[in-house]
């Protein structure tokens, strides 16, 4: 079975990359959906939010990259994808994902919903908090990937 797990990522993190790692062992592919909103405003392009979910995966032969924009149903609908991997920090993020979990199921029966719970060392990381903590001067190493703090150095250092 093949699932989808969407997301900014705005940077990817770890922890995003260590629910899709995770995932990977019980579904035959996870496709890595990078969500365009062109209301909100990212700090990486699509394509290079694209390269660095790439470069993140580039031994998981499991894995899969791509982009959408519209509504993620219609993007399983037509792509032929029923399972959705979301990753949970907290019962915050619990109640949120809930409520997308049943509006997808509403729009798209076939939708299924699986919540993987993210390691206790991550259950605090986003993404903005990434960036918060970069802006600060303060360390990301045990954060994102290597190349995701050299790509984040580069674009700040373009600004």
């Amino acid at each position: 079975m093949k699932a989808i797990y969407p997301g900014s990522f705005d940077p990817i993190t770890n922890g995003h990359i260590d629910i899709i790692n995770r995932a990977s062992e019980f579904f035959d592919e996870i496709l890595v959906a990078g969500l365009v909103n062109s209301k909100k405003q990212y700090l990486f392009s699509t394509e290079e939010r694209r390269q660095l979910i790439e470069q993140s995966f580039k031994d998981n032969k499991k894995v899969k990259v791509d982009t959408f924009e519209g509504l993620l149903v219609d993007y399983m609908k037509e792509h032929n994808y029923k399972a959705i991997i979301k990753g949970l920090r907290t019962v915050t993020d619990y109640g949120y994902e809930a409520q997308m979990a049943l509006t997808n199921k509403n729009l798209y029966k076939e939708a299924e919903t699986f919540f993987i719970h993210s390691e206790e060392k991550y259950s605090f990381l986003s993404s903005s908090m990434v960036k918060e903590i970069y802006s600060n001067g303060g360390r990301l190493s045990s954060y994102i990937p290597e190349h995701v703090e050299k790509a984040l150095l580069l674009k700040v250092c373009k600004r």
